[in-house]
């Protein structure tokens, strides 16, 4: 089986045996100019990995895809991937499908990484914790009595749309990637450092870099930054009470800078908060749940525990999860 990680800048895959041993992987920039070059770089990719391993592609049981986005299985296509370009079309699904020729689970990326969590990381034992993914974008996923939760329409976790920060949330231009994700993004740092009065060139990386060097301006930038993410916290605790907040993502792995200030706001917040905890996945989060998924679907699939057309089983899975 194969999973899949597709973001904006790089996509990463992975195959392994039914074991669960991992056989071959590749890490690519992304080719994120159109869906089809995106597309069709997957398909190579997975290709590729297969020759790798030493198996026709005809055998690969299933591939899992995890990407920016909302997919809603009710009506089959990624909706809110507004970093990738041309992604959140209709007949997105579909291509990727026919580029791949098996059977194919899609899934929001956070979520997976809190799959991978619940499986090898920090989640491990917890029944209820959330996973806050920080980086080109922003997003939540919920594991609440020990199961992924994703809304009616896919749509839980997208914490992005919050009307947190200093930009109106009704205006269309914000509505677009949401008024959070436009203030607390790495863009959105950029844009605080700026009007702290940091002088380019700047990113979020040298913005953190900055500040562990001492430098005054970046450590106000950062200071910032943790306490919109507690706000951000403190919004979703009295309504889901989980018992860690997980932070990942490129933005949300720097807990050398953020944890404190992070903590320091919640007490100010909020008479009870759970833990924060910075994932030890890395950039792998994404791949291993991914692979998480297409493990369990294939072996269904495999070894046919049921009647029933395993890949069936498993989209009602995701859907009752």
């Amino acid at each position: 089986m194969v999973g899949i990680d597709v973001g904006r800048q790089w996509v990463r895959a992975a195959i392994a045996n039914i074991a669960g041993t991992l056989v071959a992987r590749r890490d690519e920039r992304a080719k994120v100019s159109s869906a089809a070059s995106l597309i069709g770089q997957v398909g190579a990719i997975a290709h590729r990995l297969a020759g790798e391993a030493g198996v026709n592609w005809s055998q690969v049981t299933h591939a899992a895809l995890g990407s920016p986005g909302v997919f809603d299985p009710a009506r089959g296509y990624v909706a809110m991937a507004p970093n990738l370009p041309g992604w959140g079309r209709h007949g997105l699904v579909e291509a990727v499908r026919e580029e791949l020729g098996t059977n194919v689970t899609f899934e929001n990326d956070v979520n997976l990484a809190a799959l991978a969590e619940r499986a090898h990381g920090l989640g491990r034992n917890l029944r209820d914790f959330v996973f806050l993914s920080i980086g080109t974008g922003i997003g939540m996923a919920l594991v609440i009595d020990g199961q992924l939760r994703r809304g009616a329409h896919g749509a839980a976790g997208e914490i992005a749309y919050l009307p947190i920060g200093p930009a109106d949330p009704r205006d269309p231009a914000n509505r677009r990637r949401g008024a959070f994700e436009e203030a607390a993004a790495a863009d959105g740092i950029v844009r605080q450092a700026r009007a702290l009065g940091m002088r380019p060139p700047l990113s979020a990386e040298t913005i953190f870099s900055a500040a562990r060097r001492g430098q005054l301006t970046a450590k106000k930038a950062v200071d910032i930054e943790a306490a919109r993410l507690a706000l951000a916290i403190a919004t979703i605790t009295p309504v889901l009470d989980p018992e860690l907040v997980i932070l990942g993502g490129g933005i949300g792995r720097n807990g050398d800078l953020l944890l404190e200030p992070i903590e320091r706001e919640l007490r100010q917040l909020m008479p009870f908060r759970p833990r924060v905890a910075i994932s030890a996945l890395g950039d792998d989060a994404v791949l291993q749940g991914a692979l998480t998924i297409a493990l369990d679907a294939a072996r269904d699939r495999v070894f046919a525990r049921s009647p029933r057309n395993a890949t069936q089983r498993f989209s009602e899975r995701r859907i009752n999860g």
